[in-house]
């Protein structure tokens, strides 16, 4: 017994000491920051501005790879199963570490046990729109609408089982309503069809469809996210139109393999921070509207146990389930 608790003793500190001589030579060759998305989505955009500033900060490139597939599954998975060594890093999002985990019944990885968060970087809210064609000028009156007319109204989506997906069953469920879902391969191709008016509704990222509600082209309803936008003040919130559940956009934070050492991961949240102070990583979080989520590991993990819990009350309550 003595032999054994010796062993446990000296491995747990050969541990201390071999984590923290790796992080003072950290890192000696470029690190991959794995985004589990297509590029130009908004998931890339955040990754490859923080990629841009922590280089230089951590004297090695840091590389964006464009993994996509399975809203962010095969991503995400290739990460978990990198060595623990902070050279493979994952910009994880509510899709990864909420919604994918509690849609997909057989998916590869543990999302709360085979990551160490690093620090969540930054929110980004999303917006229901609908086409001008609508005659719906707030979310109040597509309420009454899709009650006047059960199935009539479609919505988009990225795909069975995305984070819109889920997010628009949630207000669905909440407001008592019926929209026949049209699901689509990528979150593109269905905001091209939601300004061509082949869809009637579209919930996407902010920055995804601005440009598109400032020219008239869709008409936004409602926004996903804790606070008003100052892109579109006038805009209110799910909370503000009566779904408090709704209260939180999506989120893109850093993630590392289960057993990093915990100097490494320190080391990459201090960097990541740094990074975040850079008046250009600023000047363009605010351009879409990016609201700072600079925490740390305990507190980013916190933050994926509860979207993890609440997406599975969606899940279950909306009866989303994918194999």
């Amino acid at each position: 017994m003595l032999t054994k608790f010796l062993f446990i003793a000296f491995f747990s500190v050969f541990q201390i000491f071999f984590g923290a001589a790796l992080a003072q030579g950290f890192p000696q060759r470029p690190i991959k920051l794995v985004v589990p998305f297509a590029a130009g989505g908004s998931t890339d955009m955040v990754a490859r501005l923080l990629a841009e500033r922590m280089g230089p900060l951590l004297g090695q490139s840091v590389v964006v790879e464009n993994r996509a597939g399975v809203g962010g599954v095969l991503g995400a998975d290739a990460v978990a199963k990198a060595a623990p060594d902070g050279y493979t890093l994952l910009m994880g999002t509510v899709s990864t570490h909420g919604a994918s985990p509690a849609i997909y019944k057989k998916i590869p990885y543990d999302a709360a046990k085979d990551f160490e968060p690093i620090t969540n970087v930054m929110s980004v809210p999303s917006v229901l729109t609908v086409h001008p064609k609508v005659p719906a000028k707030n979310l109040q009156e597509l309420v009454a609408l899709a009650k006047a007319y059960p199935g009539k109204y479609t919505y988009g989506s990225p795909g069975n089982g995305s984070l819109g997906h889920a997010n628009v069953e949630n207000f669905l469920q909440l407001a008592g309503i019926e929209l026949l879902h049209v699901p689509y391969k990528g979150g593109g191709p269905a905001l091209n069809d939601a300004v061509a008016g082949q869809i009637d509704a579209l919930t996407d990222n902010l920055p995804s469809t601005l440009t598109h509600i400032q020219a008239g082209r869709l008409r936004p309803l409602a926004l996903l996210s804790p606070q008003r936008s100052k892109l579109l003040p006038d805009l209110p919130t799910y909370k503000e139109a009566g779904y408090p559940e709704m209260d939180e956009g999506g989120w893109f934070g850093l993630l590392a393999p289960a057993k990093t050492p915990r100097a490494v991961v320190l080391k990459l949240n201090a960097a990541a921070h740094q990074a975040m102070q850079d008046p250009a990583f600023k000047a363009r979080s605010e351009a879409i509207d990016g609201i700072p989520m600079a925490n740390t590991p305990e507190q980013f993990g916190e933050q994926i146990k509860k979207a993890l819990a609440r997406y599975q009350r969606i899940a279950k309550s909306a009866n989303i389930q994918l194999d």
